[in-house]
């Protein structure tokens, strides 16, 4: 059997986080339409902030030089996060978040036992300045993995943080306390309501 959290790179060092939302449907068909439906808003993350709702962070996919485009997601693709305010931004990233989606697989169909799809992203520089710092209060071991799946009549989605820990080398004083201290919040559970209003709002809205 097809397992996606396989795909899950292994936890060696600093923190982790599962978060993870459920919702079932009578049949079969009906919780693959809801499977197609999630699969489509996690590849749409220019939306995310919308099925997220109120105090979310922002989120754009970007071109190689950091120009915002819009299209559903793919391998490869970078993106950002604006933390919403007060959080401050990082010099390094302009005031935003860096990311790149270094990995999707898709397995399954209507017929299939099961189904699913996992994209997993991991911190980088900022594209508009490639000489500088990872810009992302997470280091570039860090990784976030987003799951889609169905198993039967059952649908979830989630979100696994692994190897989190602060990006504080190589960075600018600033960016060095700005990120071990948002890295701690995050790592302490901060991040929490972020990515479980994301995951809900993926399967409910």
């Amino acid at each position: 059997m097809h397992n996606p959290t396989d795909n899950i790179p292994p936890q060696t060092q600093g923190e982790h986080n599962d978060f993870i939302h459920f919702a079932d449907r009578e049949t079969v068909a009906e919780a693959h339409n809801l499977f197609l439906l999630a699969r489509e808003r996690m590849k749409d993350i220019s939306q995310w902030h919308i099925l997220s709702g109120p105090h979310s962070a922002k989120f754009g996919i970007t071109d190689t030089k950091g120009t915002e485009v819009y299209k559903m997601a793919e391998e490869g693709d970078l993106f950002y996060i604006d933390l919403p305010l007060p959080t401050p931004g990082s010099l390094a990233g302009g005031g935003k978040e860096w990311v790149r989606i270094e990995a999707m697989e898709e397995y399954g169909d209507a017929d299939t036992e099961s189904e699913y799809m996992t994209m997993i992203i991991r911190p980088v520089v900022n594209p508009s300045h490639p000489d500088k710092a990872v810009a992302h209060f997470f280091s570039h071991v860090s990784t976030n993995t987003f799951i889609v799946e169905r198993y039967l009549n059952h649908v979830s989605a989630a979100v696994y943080g692994r190897n989190e820990t602060p990006n504080n080398k190589d960075t600018g004083l600033y960016d060095t306390v700005r990120n071990t201290i948002i890295a701690l919040g995050a790592r302490n559970g901060l991040s929490g309501p972020q990515w479980k209003s994301l995951i809900e709002g993926i399967l409910d809205k």
